[in-house]
C-alpha cells in the first residue's frame, strides 16, 4: 500500500497533475471509511447513505 501511494506521489510530480490530488483524497478516505466500519454495528448505516 504504501508503495502504490509513493508511486502515485512520483507521477503526480512528475506529471505536474495536480488536479488529481482532491481525487486520491477522496478516494482514499472512501478505502478507510470502508474499511473502518466493515466489522461495526455502524456499517448498516454507512451502506444506506451510499
Amino acid at each position: 500500500m504504501l508503495e502504490l501511494l509513493k508511486d502515485i506521489r512520483g507521477f503526480l510530480k512528475e506529471r505536474k497533475k495536480w488536479w488529481l490530488i482532491p481525487v486520491v483524497v477522496v478516494l482514499l478516505l472512501f478505502f478507510v471509511l470502508i474499511f473502518v466500519t466493515s466489522g461495526s454495528a455502524v456499517a448498516p448505516l454507512i451502506y444506506t447513505i451510499f
